[in-house]
């Protein structure tokens, strides 16, 4: 058993106000009772089978929250009893995933460590005539369960004796009988209205090899069996659990009392459900295998990774975790709530820099050849504290392609012939020639001439123009990739046999040729930016010196909608 502390930033109380939820009402009554004797103790019990999503991080959040403004204590625990399905990769991505956040656990335990404990747990149940060896299959089983309008039937060999019993679980744990032909049950009700009492599987027999006991073991628990009991050695006070485990409490308490040992109290709450996504791990998975998705941490995933990834910080969830609230009733959260607590967090932090995502090249007819000037841009008007920079100016730039059409629509006020925009931190320059390829008829050119005398800053700058667009210095700009990821799935809720059919074919577009100003040329994985005008970017893993590749976290605003309707 360990106790490590895990480094990391640790984040103080009030950081945001507390919003109060049922939960928190509950701890307020036991520690008002003194049920507890004035300890708040909580668990995060992950299995280690997959990579943690958006919704674990809801449940991250609250245990650890609580634990963090109660002054009390929270526990990591991997509930890792199935060995076919667990990995250290898993157990050591869960630990970055918590620590990234900004959490901090006062213990790191494992339920393997309690697989001696929960053995000798068995044998008392045994003992007490509350446990029994039963030798039916899992289909023979699921015929004498009976259903939720029908008691079920007891197995055959309920009535063994108690020393048959002992005999034959003694025997299983020696690895005398085969994978699958014999399981401990719970001895309760069989005709129990709540299907979880009827009978239960403790133990089963499972020879695989085990992330951290190896072979030392060949039957295993039951999370059931497995979950109560180790809260209670660890001493929690109260085990928060998602939803889907309300009708397994009663059993949960069956288990602590027929024990006689210390009972902690589990608490259930809706679990996170979110639009345009998928929170199954298993599909999750399925993803990944199939090659939908590179891999765990692919931006477009709800992975914890795959949001960092894509350039989130971990106070934009928190934030998102604590406004959505804990509750018991199931909802749908629209995943645009997510992208607006991320935007507004970006917004007081992430510097302003300029980008070309799709560059065309403007001359300056009359700007003088050879000269560069120096001109001051503001690295963040959020934040006075953020300075600014020196951005370089010549003759040619770089602009968007989109902030120019030859025939303009109406409104349009970018750069059009004959017309006027204003360059950031720049000059006013006016469109006066197009050079287009003689083969493809594409624009490869633009000509303009400046107002030398509308520098930004400068008193005669208040001339005003209706349009201002962003720009690079063809002779300074650093070469970059854009990755352009939009929503996964191209409906709002992807579920149903033919789930993957609603895969968003346009969910990342990769666009090379970028142009970036020079003071991203040594820019370092995950920085943050806001590309002006375009989004809000991060610097993606996969860049090097000299191959930078940016990940669009999120646009400037909400586009999706827009597009729907013109659709």
């Amino acid at each position: 058993m360990t106790n490590d502390k895990a480094a990391g930033e640790s984040i103080p109380a009030g950081e945001t106000p507390v919003r109060r939820n049922f939960v928190r009402e509950i701890i307020d009554e036991d520690l008002k009772t003194n049920k507890f004797a004035g300890r708040v103790h909580t668990r995060f019990p992950p299995e280690p089978n997959g990579y943690l999503h958006i919704g674990h991080a809801k449940s991250i959040c609250l245990n650890f929250g609580i634990a963090r403004d109660y002054k009390g204590k929270c526990n990591l625990r991997f509930d890792d009893t199935n060995p076919t399905k667990e990995e250290m990769e898993y157990v050591e991505s869960i630990e970055q995933d918590v620590q990234w956040l900004g959490f901090n656990w006062d213990g790191m335990y494992y339920a393997s460590d309690y697989f001696g404990q929960l053995y000798d747990y068995a044998l008392q149940l045994i003992r007490k005539g509350k446990a029994y060896v039963c030798d039916l299959n899992a289909d023979q089983m699921r015929e004498l369960r009976g259903t939720l309008t029908e008691p079920g039937k007891n197995s055959p060999y309920r009535d063994r004796s108690m020393e048959e019993n002992l005999d034959l679980f003694q025997r299983m744990k020696a690895g005398e009988f085969a994978d699958g032909s014999r399981t401990l049950r719970a001895k309760i009700d069989m005709a129990s209205p709540n299907v979880n009492m009827r009978d239960p599987v403790m133990y089963r027999i499972l020879r695989s090899t085990h992330h951290r006991t190896g072979d030392t073991w060949c039957i295993y628990p039951m999370y059931d069996w497995a979950h109560g009991q180790s809260d209670s050695v660890e001493g929690i006070t109260h085990s928060i659990c998602t939803l889907e485990f309300e009708d397994h409490r009663p059993l949960y308490d069956w288990f602590v009392q027929e024990l006689g040992i210390y009972h902690p109290q589990q608490i259930e709450f809706a679990r996170l459900n979110l639009t345009f996504t998928v929170m199954s791990k298993r599909r999750l998975l399925q993803l990944v295998q199939d090659g939908d998705v590179d891999g765990w941490d692919d931006p477009r995933m709800p992975t914890i990774c795959g949001l960092r990834r894509r350039g989130y910080t971990p106070e934009s969830i928190r934030d998102f975790a604590d406004r959505i609230g804990v509750s018991k009733s199931e909802s749908t959260v629209d995943v645009a709530f997510l992208e607006e607590c991320l935007r507004a967090d970006l917004n007081k932090r992430a510097p302003r820099v300029m980008a070309v995502l799709h560059p065309v090249k403007l001359i300056i007819d009359n700007y003088p050849d050879g000269v560069v000037e120096e001109l001051e841009a503001v690295n963040n008007p959020e934040d006075p504290t953020a300075g600014s920079r020196k951005v370089p100016f010549s003759k040619v730039l770089y602009i968007e392609q989109d902030d120019f059409r030859e025939d303009p629509p109406k409104k349009y006020f970018r750069l059009s012939p004959g017309s006027e925009v204003r360059l950031r931190y720049a000059y006013i320059i006016k469109c006066v020639g197009v050079v287009k390829d003689e083969k493809t008829g594409e624009i490869v050119e633009l000509h303009c001439t400046y107002d030398a005398e509308t520098k930004s800053g400068s008193p005669q700058s208040a001339r005003k123009v209706k349009g201002t667009i962003h720009w690079v210095s063809a002779e300074h700009a650093v070469d970059a990739e854009s990755r352009i990821y939009d929503r996964l799935f191209n409906v709002e809720d992807p579920g149903g046999e033919n789930w993957k059919s609603y895969l968003n074919p346009a969910s990342l577009q990769l666009v090379q040729g970028c142009k970036v100003e020079p003071s991203l040329a040594h820019a370092q994985p995950q920085e943050r930016y806001q590309f002006e005008r375009l989004g809000y970017f991060c610097v993606d893993d996969d860049s090097r010196e000299g191959t930078l590749i940016f990940n669009r976290t999120v646009t400037l605003r909400d586009t999706w909608a827009k597009i729907e309707k013109s659709a």
